[in-house]
């Protein structure tokens, strides 16, 4: 069987649009610090609870779209790969970084996690040596103690490649003449269709699935992030190079826009009600009422990058290998710098300004680094070779073998 074919086209827009959904990853992170009664790693003195409502907005669809665009990625890798090679590559440029982030980058996460809950001794030494050993440790003295590790942000990386298996295990049906059908029935959506349509699963997993298996990032007990999250990347993948999907995105884009817009709103004023009201029905009401707001979203995010990215931006070619190390940095520069910060007690202004230029000029610094060094490389998830890859088309090299 061979992959779905695609028109070759030059689409910067998707390149731009890569990057901007993690640097979108960045922001939220450092934002997770300060966000009131919201569980993370470590608070801020400094925690603000009007920052719920936007960070609301965005947490509704900001991995969904990353995952969208990863499998999107995949499609344009999968050409001219067999399945065996597609997992094999795919297998390389996420286990590799995964066990390289979870052994060197992310250990300082937990042990400042721990020492700030007050469960674990001081000393970053001798946690080391106790973490790399197994534990154990107290109850809830990091997140993912119970595991005695944990790869904390870096869970990305193991979902999607177990849904780069899942996929390329289907891959015979889905190149199969029924899945082909299937593929263009998604991509031939138009309209109010393209609106309803592929937000009817998302709701379904929303009655069946939701209450049942909330978030838990720990890969096994994730039913329902599993559902939503493998759906996008389904459709990801679908989309592809397909002109006339990409037309139609862009000519939505407005009513996309407005929709989202709306659909926030209700969702915003409604909310409060739903939470007092604490039935199941109210809050699963509240939960679809979001998966609309979810695709909607989506669709005036792909046709507006479609309609104003798709164009040679001069970052682009530097962005392309710098996502990935920035993506398995920024979480533990965001913590290191925090910690540092609170010393100097800069105030509810300057320290979130401080922070956020501090975690991208860490992270740039040390990505510089990165890409020079050929054996680091591969720990990053970059191909080998002191340049790297130069793309032959820009918006080509989405497909790349350095795409996460």
């Amino acid at each position: 069987m061979t992959a779905p074919s695609h028109s070759i086209s030059r689409r910067h827009d998707i390149d731009a649009l890569r990057a901007l959904a993690f640097a979108l990853v960045i922001v939220y992170h450092v934002a997770m610090y300060y966000v009131a009664d919201w569980h993370w790693h470590i608070k801020s003195p400094h925690a603000a609870e009007w920052l719920q409502m936007p960070m609301r907005a965005l947490n509704l669809w900001r991995m969904d779209l990353v995952f969208l665009v990863s499998g999107l990625a995949l499609g344009l890798v999968r050409r001219g790969r067999t399945v065996a090679g597609l997992v094999r590559l795919r297998s390389g440029r996420l286990l590799l970084p995964l066990a390289f982030g979870m052994a060197v980058v992310v250990p300082y996460q937990p042990y400042v996690q721990g020492v700030a809950s007050g469960l674990i001794t001081p000393g970053f030494g001798a946690f080391l040596l106790r973490y790399y050993g197994g534990g154990p440790w107290p109850a809830g003295a990091f997140d993912g103690w119970e595991a005695r590790v944990t790869w904390n942000h870096l869970w990305y990386l193991a979902y999607l490649w177990a849904y780069t298996v899942v996929l390329a295990v289907l891959l015979p049906w889905l190149e199969s003449a029924p899945g082909q059908r299937l593929r263009r029935a998604f991509t031939g959506l138009r309209g109010l269709a393209l609106f309803a349509w592929p937000v009817l699963p998302l709701v379904l997993y929303s009655v069946l699935l939701w209450r049942h298996f909330p978030p838990t990032h720990d890969l096994i007990h994730d039913a329902w992030l599993h559902a939503v999250y493998f759906t996008l990347f389904l459709y990801g993948y679908w989309i592809g190079l397909d002109a006339g999907l990409w037309a139609e995105l862009v000519r939505l884009r407005w009513r996309a826009l407005v929709a989202a817009l709306a659909l926030l709103v209700l969702f915003t004023a409604l909310r409060g009600v739903a939470v007092q009201q604490g039935g199941w029905l109210a809050r699963t009401a509240m939960r679809v009422l979001a998966d609309l707001y979810l695709w909607s979203t989506l669709l005036a995010i792909l046709g507006w990058a479609h309609h104003r990215l798709n164009r040679p931006w001069p970052w682009l070619r530097w962005a392309q290998e710098a996502v990935y190390p920035w993506y398995l940095l920024h979480q533990t520069a965001i913590i290191v710098l925090a910690v540092a910060l609170a010393r100097w007690q800069l105030g509810p202004v300057l320290e979130p300004l401080a922070l956020l230029a501090g975690t991208v000029l860490v992270c740039w610094a040390m990505t510089a680094v990165v890409r020079r060094v050929r054996w680091l490389r591969p720990l990053f998830g970059l191909p080998r070779g002191a340049k790297g890859l130069r793309p032959r088309a820009a918006g080509l090299s989405l497909g790349s073998p350095q795409m996460p």
